[in-house]
């Protein structure tokens, strides 16, 4: 039995109008009189649902395996009976509805049985809190809500690959599992097989890592960027779009222990072609996403955010701002009475005057250049100054941060001293020395943490309702 999917009739509800099709999905509702009943069911192929006027007409008797499935076939009263979340195969005519609130419907002539739904299914036909759908992530996604949250992350990501692909960069998959820090925070997992109740030790009391399975310390990855940078001197311009991980101890709205990353590298780039990039590259995901999914953009805008279609509608028809650091603080000085935390120079920009940059001074996305070098990784290029790097943070409206990047340092003694400045251990940063040894040269590269990108193009409030099944300080569940 060839199944008709729901997208496939409201692209061209015409087309189908007069039809007899079957559809399989999940029941969203179901509602009876004495002789007639209106189930709603959602199959998953887009976010419209599809709505099936059943009859008293039904019969049940039929056998199912003439129908090549093993699925009970129901009559009125079976079909009456159907709980939400069911999994039924729905055989009838597709009529058109244009005075209804739908533009179609279904005439139902057979109703099979795939998979029954217990009475205690907990997504019943009711609004539920953001808070509650969590206690479930392998449910929630049959809610309106997270039907439309994962199938924008979905668009975003396939929009994100056509982007780099359509300018020639090569994608590489960088390793999860690494022995060096490429943000210098020590904020990473331990990966070991050693048996944590007897941890081997040496004679001076350090853990002996020569019995750990790579015979050395390791960790998962905070970040592709380095080894990214090994594959740029090869291949010019390459992206890596990956799971990272970090071990933070925050349990904010926007931290999440394991999370995904875009992180392109360009040889021969300096900071204003990497900013370029970027830009070019946030409006192509926000256009696309908005193209593909206008049903669930509409949901958001009435639902979750209500200016959220103007206000990436002005990202994308915007030439982003670009400030450096200095000008930026000495702008935010003049409002420090209205900030929880003060500004001065040095400090890192908290998320409030990320937001005023954004939405009271600029009103458009903007990019923060030339920042402290103190308060910025070892990798960065550093300026003629002394005191800055040629760093650039993209700050958009309604969420601040969503790109970090920066010219790299290719300049092995400029490098390799402030690697010393920070105690850092050159030899496990061999082979990213060796990259300025042969053949260094000017380039560029930055970071899109995924999820922030999907909260912000859908509105979404906290990062645990943007990923699939969230992974943050106390929570692994599934």
């Amino acid at each position: 039995m060839r199944l008709t999917e729901v997208r496939e009739i409201s692209q061209e509800p015409g087309k189908y109008a007069g039809q007899r099709v079957s559809v399989g999905g999940w029941v969203r509702s179901n509602r009876d009189s004495r002789s007639i009943g209106f189930l709603v069911i959602a199959d998953g192929s887009c976010f419209a649902q599809l709505q099936i006027v059943y009859s008293d007409a039904l019969d049940g008797t039929a056998d199912g395996a003439e129908r090549e499935t093993p699925a009970r076939r129901l009559d009125f009263a079976g079909t009456a009976k159907l709980n939400v979340g069911a999994a039924v195969i729905v055989t009838g005519v597709i009529v058109e509805t244009p005075e209804a609130k739908q533009p179609f419907e279904m005439q139902a002539e057979e109703v099979f049985l795939e998979g029954a739904s217990a009475p205690e299914y907990p997504l019943q036909k009711k609004r539920h809190t953001l808070e509650y759908l969590r206690t479930m992530p392998h449910l929630r996604p049959r809610t309106n809500t997270f039907q439309a949250v994962f199938r924008v992350r979905s668009v975003a990501a396939f929009a994100i690959h056509q982007f780099f692909q359509q300018q020639d960069f090569v994608y590489v998959h960088t390793p999860l599992i690494t022995a060096s820090d490429a943000e210098g925070a020590g904020e990473m997992f331990q990966v070991t097989t050693l048996p944590l109740e007897s941890v081997p030790r040496r004679e001076d009391g350090a853990v002996d890592y020569s019995q750990d399975f790579f015979g050395k310390k390791t960790s998962l990855t905070v970040s592709g960027q380095l080894n990214g940078e090994a594959f740029a001197t090869a291949f010019r311009n390459i992206y890596t779009f990956g799971p990272t991980f970090r071990a933070e101890q925050s349990n904010t709205t926007r931290h999440a222990a394991e999370f995904w990353m875009i992180e392109p590298e360009m040889c021969f780039a300096d900071l204003g072609d990497y900013m370029d990039c970027a830009e070019a590259m946030l409006k192509y995901m926000i256009r696309s996403t908005m193209e593909q999914c206008p049903q669930e953009m509409q949901f958001f805008n009435s639902f979750v955010d209500r200016g959220l279609i103007e206000r990436l509608t002005n990202v994308v028809e915007s030439d982003f701002g670009r400030i450096s650091y200095t000008d930026a603080v000495a702008l935010l000085e003049k409002h420090n009475d209205e900030f929880d935390f003060k500004v001065y120079w040095g400090c890192d920009l908290q998320t409030e005057h990320e937001r005023y940059l954004t939405e009271q001074v600029f009103r458009k996305p903007v990019f923060v250049t030339d920042y402290p070098k103190e308060i910025k990784a070892f990798y960065m290029k550093q300026n003629p100054d002394g005191r800055t790097v040629a760093a650039a943070d993209c700050l958009v409206p309604g969420i601040g941060e969503i790109i970090g990047g920066s010219q790299r340092e290719d300049d092995l003694e400029r490098l390799t001293a402030r690697m010393d400045e920070l105690g850092m251990e050159k030899s496990d940063y061999q082979f990213y020395l060796d990259l300025r040894r042969f053949g260094s040269v000017r380039h560029s590269g930055f970071g899109l943490g995924f999820e922030r990108a999907v909260m912000y193009l859908t509105g979404m409030g906290n990062i645990r309702d943007v990923a699939l099944f969230p992974r943050t300080f106390g929570n692994c569940e599934l």
